[in-house]
């Protein structure tokens, strides 16, 4: 076991922020040291996360995120913060030689795809290059030396881990992947906003930033680094009436002679001995609400014969296995821990 790391949270406020404070009180290498947050400053934690009462944590004050004082109290920084922050906090903390681990998406993709995706140009593309992408079922080993890592989106873990090992096996052609994505109101965080509001979300299903969420890219550039094969994605994401749970479900067509129990094989063998995806066999269905509070992912393979397609489907908690449980999945491999130590993979249910 390697010696306590001392670790920041910034963003702790916010919704991914307080699954980081709950998820670290039960880690035994990491200490939480630092908690930072804007609009928040000055009150205890319990304030706005009054569920983690009696947490050491709970009466620690949030503080300004000046980089120095950070980097001053600790040695790793998760970064919680919404899109367009780190990227300008993260360089100054990394000179002064704390690592970070992000949960936006500002150090996902390279620097030209920030104005068209992201809408800002990027004041730290330095640094894109050097950033590991966390994905670690897929690329664990360019995270354990990295300095900074880009934890991925929810939707794109999703369907990265659904589609590469069946690009890569050669059991659907590699080109145009359709993706259909659903999410529960907690993936747009804590703000509040009409569009997410009860009145708004109850009974209803719709799609949003469709056809330019920031997640198609990252899922293109995913399924290439893992297949070394170009696709291109549609992604059509929906906010569905629940609070946590991602689904998506991947069309891609179907190689010649492609078969659902080919495709279950292919998809077990990718991920054999990962300690957080669970493959389902066949005719068995996914269920979001049964990763809920874990850090599992379900996989579901099916090949319809009638149509040419492979049907790729994949289930997540949106705050665990899509944010900052994968997170400190990542932190673990940063230190050498083994990738589970600390994190739920049973679920709550119902």
């Amino acid at each position: 076991m390697v010696a306590t790391q001392r670790v920041a949270v910034l963003g702790a406020s916010g919704y991914a922020g307080g699954e980081l404070v709950r998820l670290l009180h039960e880690h035994p290498s990491f200490e939480v040291a630092f908690l930072g947050g804007k609009g928040s400053v000055g009150r205890s934690l319990v304030a706005s996360q009054p569920h983690l009462a009696g947490l050491p944590a709970a009466e620690m004050l949030m503080q300004d995120m000046e980089p120095a004082s950070i980097a001053a109290a600790a040695d790793l920084v998760f970064s919680a913060l919404p899109n367009g922050s780190s990227a300008h906090l993260a360089p100054a903390i990394l000179d002064a030689g704390s690592r970070v681990i992000d949960l936006a998406g500002d150090f996902r993709l390279d620097a030209d795809a920030y104005p068209a995706w992201y809408g800002f140009e990027h004041p730290a593309s330095q640094w894109l290059g050097a950033a590991a992408y966390g994905l670690s079922e897929l690329f664990a080993d360019r995270i354990a030396d990295a300095s900074l890592v880009a934890n991925p989106g929810c939707f794109a873990t999703a369907a990265i881990l659904g589609c590469a090992p069946v690009v890569a096996a050669g059991l659907a052609d590699p080109g145009a992947i359709r993706v259909d994505g659903k999410t529960g109101v907690s993936g747009a965080g804590r703000a509040a906003l009409e569009s997410t509001s009860f009145g708004a979300t109850e009974d209803s299903i719709r799609p949003y930033r469709f056809p330019n969420h920031q997640h198609t890219p990252e899922i293109e550039q995913g399924v290439m680094r893992a297949t070394g094969q170009a696709v291109s994605v549609l992604f059509v994401p929906h906010l569905v009436p629940a609070v946590r749970g991602v689904v998506t479900t991947a069309y891609l067509s179907a190689a010649t002679g492609a078969t659902t129990e080919q495709l279950t094989e292919c998809l077990a063998a990718a991920y054999t001995g990962r300690p957080f995806v669970r493959v389902l066999p066949p005719g068995e269905m996914v269920d979001a609400k049964r990763t809920r509070g874990s850090n599992m992912i379900e996989l579901q393979g099916v090949v319809d014969a009638r149509t040419g397609t492979v049907v790729v489907v994949a289930a997540l908690d949106n705050l665990i296995k899509g944010a900052a449980g994968q997170a400190i999945q990542n932190a673990n491999l940063l230190y050498g821990l083994p990738e589970e130590t600390g994190l739920p993979t049973t679920g709550v249910y119902p």
